[in-house]
């Protein structure tokens, strides 16, 4: 079982009009006369895959005049657990952003979200557009669960080597884990109580590690694992919600809001996937980069910090707009 580390100096805590105690970092400018208004928020993904600090390009964006915010979602990270399980739904990961919303008192927020936190970006956009001044989609995940059935967002399992496969396979057939699997499709709490949060998320960490070398171009691992802990209940339930909510396109196709869309040469998350943020989003600008797959900013890093300074400074962007239809050259034909 993972072991819990010692909780970083800079975390912090929030106590939300929720219920939520969300963990978080915050970097400031140094020149109170340089901060801008609106804060950015970056949004985690899996569900329930937190990062470890400032993320990348934060420092970048600080010297900026930005205040810095990253968070672990309900469930995950240092975040609170919920003792009913079934309260891991996309509205609550959605409520606990509009909390911090008010709790930072800021009329507005501009989002960056990888992954997971691409979807729940767009949640939030579609419940409170004229809450978000700027979105940044990095690699992300489904607009809506309920539009892709099975794997038909793409699944990073597929490129594993023989070992990485032997391991995969004995994490999923071990016998706790297959009873946890039966009661979570009739009874999650049940479920919970047989395997808690922290047998369950240590589980998910290990899974984790095994197909994490497919995500990116070279096949290799682009960063060290860190220590905070994943989510495995949050990841379950609100996944299973994210499929059967309403769909948000309809109000998505009228959110004025500005949008920039990175889109990853490598990325195991389907091409038609990435597009439909471009197409359902009215105000929005969607890139190619080579070179990088699902973390984009491990596998191009001065690429992705010149983009998302730039479209939040209102620069010209270092890449074009990708506008057509069929994937870019050398996208991974997923």
């Amino acid at each position: 079982m993972q072991a819990p580390a010692p909780v970083p100096a800079d975390v912090r805590f929030w106590d939300l009009s929720t219920g939520s105690r969300i963990a978080y970092v915050h970097a400031q400018p140094v020149d109170p006369a340089q901060r801008r208004d609106t804060p950015v928020v970056f949004l985690h993904g899996g569900p329930g895959t937190p990062g470890e600090g400032i993320p990348s390009a934060g420092e970048e964006l600080v010297g900026a005049g930005f205040d810095v915010y990253a968070y672990d979602q309900v469930g995950a990270g240092r975040s609170s657990r919920l003792t009913d399980v079934t309260e891991y739904t996309v509205e609550r990961q959605v409520e606990d952003l509009e909390a911090v919303r008010e709790t930072l008192g800021a009329e507005r927020l501009i989002l960056v979200g990888r992954s997971w936190g691409g979807s729940l970006a767009a949640q939030y956009l579609a419940a409170h557009p004229d809450r978000v001044a700027k979105v940044v989609f990095v690699a992300p995940g489904a607009i809506w669960g309920g539009a892709y059935a099975g794997d038909g967002v793409g699944e990073p399992w597929t490129e594993m080597n023989d070992e990485q496969q032997a391991r995969y396979d004995d994490l999923m057939g071990e016998p706790r884990v297959l009873a946890q699997a039966l009661l979570m499709s009739v009874d999650p709490n049940a479920a919970h109580v047989l395997v808690p949060d922290a047998e369950a998320d240590s589980w998910m960490h290990e899974v984790a590690l095994t197909g994490r070398d497919g995500t990116s171009c070279s096949g290799a691992p682009t960063t060290p694992p860190h220590d905070n802990p994943q989510g495995f209940y949050a990841n379950q339930l609100t996944n299973a919600d994210f499929a059967r909510i309403p769909d948000p396109r309809p109000t998505l196709r009228e959110a004025r809001v500005p949008a920039l869309v990175m889109a990853a040469q490598c990325d195991f998350v389907r091409w038609p996937v990435t597009r439909e943020y471009r197409d359902v989003l009215p105000q929005s600008t969607l890139v190619d980069i080579q070179g990088a797959g699902h973390a984009v900013s491990a596998d191009q890093p001065a690429v992705y910090v010149d983009l998302l300074r730039s479209f939040l400074l209102d620069q010209d962007l270092p890449l074009p707009a990708y506008t057509a239809q069929d994937p870019p050259p050398g996208r991974w034909a997923r």
